[in-house]
């Protein structure tokens, strides 16, 4: 059985509205983007800033397993599936060493 990936609800985030506006526009210009901040999370005084691809994925960590975040994800980003697997699971397990996401059953 796949594990479901929750948010710490003891986590604040917010979306950075006009940094997401900026990264709109030079995705749809074909820009790279990797290094601009899209959200923000706060918890037991860790600040973490994410780009747009990690801002994604936090939104998605909402009870889905990792198959359905990248099937979520895939659509939207120009990238071989395996790639995106492997990137979504390394964030993932970043955000569950630092405690802002836990897994389960």
């Amino acid at each position: 059985m796949m594990q479901t990936i929750h948010r710490n609800p003891n986590v604040m985030w917010r979306e950075e509205e006009d940094a997401l506006a900026r990264v709109q526009e030079a995705l749809d210009r074909g820009d790279e983007v990797e290094e601009t901040g899209t959200s923000v999370l706060f918890s037991g005084g860790s600040m973490l800033s994410l780009n747009y691809l990690g801002t994604e994925i936090w939104k998605l960590c909402d009870g889905l397993t990792l198959d359905g975040i990248v099937a979520e994800l895939l659509p939207q980003f120009d990238v071989e599936e395996a790639v995106l697997r492997e990137d979504v699971q390394a964030f993932l397990d970043e955000l569950a060493a630092k405690g802002f996401i836990s897994y389960a059953e």
